[in-house]
């Protein structure tokens, strides 16, 4: 992992912006385990997802970053040569039957720089995520584990993700994810798998291991800020699913995708320690 101390220049605060959405709904029974996404849930992100800022990629000052890494292109040359390779990998994918591909996003920075130094890659990865795309732990996140801890609930992640996504809880939080209380078995990232929500394999996965838990998919309540990616995915599985809407910038509410038609969150929180008082109202079904 990079040290904190190298990545300060990046790591400044971000604030969610409004939504203008009430809070409301309550959970159907009680709950035994929640999961979390990450981008746009956990932590404000500047483009709501990872790895999709794309036209901040254009018009972000990347110049300083390449001319560190001697890299002899001007930001938008190389920016589109990252998202060409991914492009180029998805559609590989998609022929071989994966329904939603993920890449490794170092891998793809391999081929882009020419390099075979993948330490290489990743720290240009990460600083170059971080300048398209800069985070900032989303107001109350602290709290809110903390709570759910003290409630004695396996915590997880089933997010969009790469390699870097657990660093940020240790840059941030001072601790790893592990530490925080998620367990690292319900830690699903679809780098790890090959596939990105909203396929149900990262899901799938999921059940499958609270399952060894003896918690049943109804148990579980799954906390996202993307209507098709987080809720309709998770109600899919069996999940209980309440819709972050705590920032404007990644709240995904996917109004006109038929994939989200007949879809309700059974909760909607826009503050994300109202999760614990939702937790309440799986209680009193009990």
């Amino acid at each position: 992992m990079i040290p904190r101390g190298e990545l300060e220049a990046y790591l400044k605060p971000l604030s969610p912006e409004p939504t203008g959405i009430e809070p409301g709904g309550r959970l159907r029974a009680p709950v035994k385990s929640v999961l979390f996404d990450v981008y746009g849930t956990l932590f404000v992100s500047g483009s709501g997802d990872v790895g999709t800022a794309r036209q901040q990629a254009k018009g972000a000052d990347l110049a300083a970053l390449l001319t560190r890494f001697g890299i002899r292109h001007s930001p938008q040359p190389l920016s589109e040569a990252f998202f060409s390779q991914i492009e180029a990998a998805h559609k590989k994918r998609r022929k071989a039957g994966v329904d939603v591909p993920e890449v490794e996003v170092d891998r793809i920075w391999m081929a882009v720089l020419a390099t075979e130094d993948r330490s290489r890659a990743r720290r240009f990865a990460v600083e170059y995520e971080l300048i398209v795309n800069p985070v900032y732990p989303m107001p109350g996140l602290a709290r809110t584990l903390e709570g759910c801890r003290a409630r004695g609930l396996a915590l997880g992640l089933v997010s969009n993700a790469q390699f870097f996504t657990p660093w940020l809880f240790s840059w941030f939080l001072g601790k790893r994810p592990a530490a925080l209380g998620f367990e690292e078995d319900l830690q699903i990232y679809s780098y790890r798998l090959g596939r990105a929500k909203p396929s149900p394999a990262l899901f799938e996965a999921a059940v499958g291991r609270l399952a060894k838990r003896g918690i049943a998919p109804g148990e579980v309540l799954f906390v996202g800020n993307d209507m098709q990616n987080d809720v309709a995915a998770a109600q899919q599985a069996g999940f209980q699913a309440a819709l972050f809407a705590g920032d404007g910038r990644s709240l995904r509410l996917r109004e006109q995708d038929p994939a989200c038609r007949g879809v309700t969150p059974d909760a909607v929180i826009t503050e994300l320690d109202q999760t614990l008082k939702l937790l309440e109202t799986g209680d009193e079904g009990r």
